[in-house]
C-alpha cells in the first residue's frame, strides 16, 4: 500500500525538499492548488459563481511552530474575507480551516486556536458566509469538536468535518445530526493506527454509507465530500428517502478533480461546492492528495521525469 508511505513522506523535510525541486512539481501542484495568494484565488471564486458552483477556501499550511505563525494564519483568512466582501462574493464562498494552523498543537493550543479562529468566524458571518473546521488526525478531534461547540453558541452555522475511517465517527455523526450541525463527511486522509481506524477500503466505504444515512435522517445539513460515483449515487438516494430537498444538502469535491462532475451536479440542481486550496505552504496538502488516489501519484511520477 503506497498511501501510508506517502503520508509518512508528507512529514519529511528531506522529501519536501526533493519534491519541491523536482522539475515537474510545479505543473502537478497547479492541478490541486489554485494559486499562492488571494489575487490568484479570487478570480477562481468569481468564475465558479458564474458556473453555478460554490467554493470553500483553504489557506494551506498547517505545520506551524510559533504563536506568530498562528496569528499570520488568522490574518491570511481575514485578508481573504475582506477581499470577498469588496467583490460581493461572500455568499459564494465559505472558509475551511485547520486548527493546527491556528496553533492547536502549541502550548496552550486549544485556547490559542479558539482565540485565533473566532475573529475569522465573526468576519465570515459579517459578509454572509461561514467557516468549516477541517478534521485532522484523531488526537486533535476532541479539541476540534469542543471548539466547534463553543463557536456554534454564537455562530450556529459553523461547520465541522468527520472522517468515515475512524471507529468513533458514527457516534460523532449521531451527536452532530441531533444538534443540527453542518457536517462534511470525508473518508479521511491521515495515517491512523488500526486501534482507531478501519484499514480496509471496503470497510471505510461501508462506514461512509452508514454515516451518510445518519446525517441525512438527522436535523443538520450534510455535506458529502467524495468523488466516488457510487457514493454520490447512494447519497442522492438516501436524501430522497429522507425527504430532503436539493438545497438541504450539498456535494463537495476538490479543485482540479472531476471538474466535469462538478458542473453536471450543479446543472441537475444540486448544491456543488469546490474545495479550493491556495497558499505557498502546499506540500502537506499536496502529498495527502497523492496518497488518496493512485492515479494522482502516477500523474505526478510521469511529471517529475519531465525536463524543465
Amino acid at each position: 500500500m503506497l498511501g501510508p508511505v506517502i503520508l509518512a513522506a508528507s512529514r519529511s523535510d528531506k522529501m519536501r525538499r526533493f519534491v519541491s525541486a523536482a522539475p515537474g512539481t510545479k505543473q502537478v501542484v497547479a492541478r490541486f492548488i489554485a494559486g499562492e495568494g488571494v489575487d490568484q484565488v479570487v478570480p477562481i471564486v468569481a468564475d465558479a459563481a458564474d458556473k453555478g458552483l460554490e467554493v470553500t477556501l483553504d489557506v494551506v499550511g498547517e505545520d506551524i511552530t510559533t504563536v506568530e505563525q498562528s496569528h499570520a494564519a488568522r490574518d491570511a483568512y481575514l485578508e481573504l474575507i475582506e477581499r470577498l466582501k469588496d467583490l460581493g462574493l461572500g455568499t459564494k464562498a465559505e472558509m475551511s480551516v485547520k486548527l493546527s494552523m491556528f496553533g492547536q498543537a502549541l502550548e496552550g493550543g486549544h485556547e490559542l486556536a479558539l482565540a485565533n479562529v473566532r475573529p475569522v468566524v465573526e468576519a465570515a458571518a459579517a459578509i454572509g458566509t461561514t467557516v468549516t473546521l477541517d478534521a485532522e488526525d484523531h488526537t486533535t478531534l476532541d479539541s476540534m469538536f469542543a471548539i466547534h461547540d463553543e463557536l456554534r453558541k454564537d455562530f450556529p452555522q459553523t461547520g465541522c468535518v468527520i472522517q468515515s475511517y475512524l471507529f468513533r465517527t458514527e457516534d460523532d455523526a449521531r451527536r452532530l445530526a441531533a444538534n443540527g450541525s453542518r457536517v462534511r463527511i470525508v473518508k479521511g486522509a491521515y495515517k491512523e493506527p488500526a486501534e482507531v481506524a478501519y484499514q480496509d477500503k471496503a470497510e471505510i466505504d461501508k462506514a461512509y454509507v452508514r454515516i451518510m444515512r445518519i446525517l441525512m435522517e438527522g436535523d443538520g445539513y450534510p455535506m458529502i465530500g467524495s468523488h466516488d460515483p457510487r457514493l454520490i449515487s447512494i447519497a442522492q438516494e438516501l436524501a430522497r428517502r429522507a425527504g430532503r430537498k436539493l438545497d438541504e444538502y450539498e456535494f463537495q469535491m476538490l479543485y482540479g478533480i472531476r471538474s466535469d462532475e462538478h458542473l453536471r451536479l450543479a446543472a441537475e440542481g444540486h448544491r456543488m461546492r469546490v474545495y479550493t486550496a491556495y497558499g505557498t505552504d502546499w506540500y502537506g496538502y499536496f502529498m495527502r492528495r497523492l496518497a488518496e488516489k493512485p492515479a494522482n501519484l502516477l500523474f505526478f511520477g510521469r511529471s517529475i521525469l519531465t525536463k524543465g
